[in-house]
């Protein structure tokens, strides 16, 4: 670690000016950074809760002045505009004023989920040219201090004391400072399929405006008196769970609620005492919470929408979660490269929803590049006001995900239908190639997990001397399953076509799952290839 500031790194913006100035005219953007739009919704309502977790309660007038604490802090620091400055840190309300905190001395937040090992930190702090981290684990602290352009190293809430705990730092207000808004304050991460993550920059406009636009929807859906008021299960540090601060908070002035760690009694628990209106979570949170004994005293009247996003929704677990909850459940079709749409507009209708302009419109096109005809499929593209600036020290895949006029191709396969609306139909290049033939591990998913034994599935190639690949099955589920019944429901009751089967089942009690909540796909493959090996058990 160094006192001596390395080159900042060079953010740039892939989306053309004018359209950026289009989208600000058309009241899709607000033209004001995260700050300046925070401090304007504590002015609003100061008594109103803001975050409820573990700790307690903070209103937005005591929360004001953590963040301004902890700005005050970062600026003596000498952490400024543009900079980089890391979070990793478990949901609470520490990783809520460290976001905002960042934000308000004009650096740029990239938060990465909590979670054993150091390769993440080396990776993504190094390749940003980060500035400065903060932690909530002493050990992750220690890993950072061994990176050498790394200029300080905070711990906050990590039971540490001295001059780099912020839990030491003495109260003070921050002098607010006027911001660019198109400029960068988040940085999402992703692991998509690189052999590092995947960082993508997002500026004040493209959060609080497009993303927020998309929440805002949400919020609509439920009709819920008064702001929004959420239960959020998954990580504030993944792209699903950057929908919470600068967003939920900065920009719609909502109350959320974190739960420190997933647990489903803890989860009904956490809506009986806070009575959220929004439930969001990932699709395998949303089947165990369904699956979860009700209680004898059970009250979830509160909820009005269920929200899942970061994987596909099968029907059977949405038709489950609507039942347990009495509540409308909403998909959401979205990546941290820059897409979204959800069904929010169109509840009862089939696909994944219809796009909306405040957010981004989306295009599907073919191999020429040119627009398909409605009911021809091709890959997914997206273009509006949650549009990314573009990736992070990596120009190679701002050439392969970007167009020179701001379209970002999703490397998803979708088709919109006469009535615009989306239908995706799966990743174009993650395939499984059995002896020359492709074949799509999603569309071979989608069919099992509309087995009502099925809880969660994940279809992943396994090595074969032969054939090269073949394609195996992992689920986990509510009732003893065996590879031949479900073939044959996959070819009699789906019409799974033959060559598309599965030949190899592998039954786990859960699948495993990445920091972020979503399978993940990197152990599950470990585990199917020892297991399908010979000798292997099952």
């Amino acid at each position: 670690m160094t006192d001596t500031a390395p080159a900042r790194l060079a953010i740039g913006d892939r989306v053309p000016a004018a359209l950026r100035a289009r989208w600000v005219r058309a009241g899709h953007c607000p033209d004001r950074d995260v700050h300046a739009l925070f401090r304007a919704r504590v002015r609003a309502h100061p008594r109103q809760e803001a975050v409820l977790d573990a700790d307690g309660v903070l209103d937005y007038a005591e929360l004001d002045r953590e963040v301004d604490r902890i700005a005050a802090a970062l600026d003596r620091a000498g952490i400024g505009p543009g900079e980089v400055v890391g979070i990793r840190m478990p949901n609470g309300r520490r990783m809520v004023v460290a976001e905002l905190a960042v934000a308000a001395v004009g650096a740029v937040v990239l938060a990465y989920p909590a979670g054993r090992g150091s390769r993440d930190t080396r990776s993504l702090l190094g390749r940003s040219r980060a500035a400065a981290a903060i932690f909530g684990s002493a050990a992750d602290a220690d890993d950072a201090r061994e990176l050498p352009e790394l200029r300080h190293v905070f711990t906050f809430g990590a039971g540490e004391s001295g001059p780099r705990s912020l839990d030491d730092a003495p109260a003070a207000r921050w002098a607010a400072r006027e911001q660019d808004p198109e400029a960068p304050v988040r940085i999402l991460v992703t692991s998509g399929s690189e052999a590092e993550p995947k960082m993508i920059a997002y500026s004040h406009n493209a959060m609080a405006g497009g993303r927020a636009n998309y929440v805002r929807g949400l919020a609509d859906a439920a009709r819920e008196p008064g702001p929004m008021r959420a239960l959020l299960l998954m990580s504030l540090a993944s792209s699903y769970g950057s929908c919470a601060t600068h967003v939920a908070i900065a920009a719609l002035g909502a109350t959320i609620v974190l739960a420190d760690g997933f647990v489903p009694a803890r989860t009904f628990e956490l809506i009986a005492r806070h009575r959220p209106g929004h439930v969001f979570g990932v699709p395998t949170m949303l089947r165990r919470l369904a699956e979860h004994p009700a209680a004898p005293d059970e009250d979830l009247s509160s909820v009005r929408v269920v929200v899942s996003s970061a994987a596909p929704l099968s029907e059977v677990t949405r038709d489950a979660a609507a039942r347990r909850f009495g509540a409308q459940v909403i998909s959401v079709y979205g990546s941290s490269d820059g897409i979204n749409c959800h069904t929010a507009r169109t509840p009862d209708q089939p696909g994944t929803g219809l796009p909306d302009p405040a957010v981004a419109e989306i295009s599907v096109v073919g191999a020429d590049g040119a627009e398909v005809p409605p009911g021809e499929s091709g890959e997914i593209l997206a273009r509006g006001p949650m549009t990314p600036l573009g990736y992070v020290a990596a120009p190679e895949l701002d050439a392969r995900y970007r167009t020179a006029d701001g379209w970002v191709r999703s490397g998803d396969r979708g088709m919109l239908d006469e009535r615009g609306r989306l239908h995706v139909l799966g990743r174009l290049h993650q395939v499984v190639s059995r002896g020359g033939y492709h074949i799509s591990p999603a569309e071979v998913e989608r069919q099992i997990a509309a087995h009502p034994a099925v809880v969660d599935v994940a279809c992943v190639g396994v090595p074969d001397d032969d054939l090269g690949e073949r394609l195996c099955a992992c689920v986990s589920g509510t009732a003893e399953l065996t590879l031949a019944g479900l073939t044959a429901f996959l070819e009699e009751e789906r019409g799974l076509e033959h060559r598309k089967l599965p030949e190899f089942l592998v039954v786990l009690p859960e699948l495993p799952l990445a920091p972020t909540g979503k399978v993940c796909r990197r152990t599950v493959t470990a585990l199917a290839t020892e297991r399908t090996a010979p000798g292997g058990t099952r």
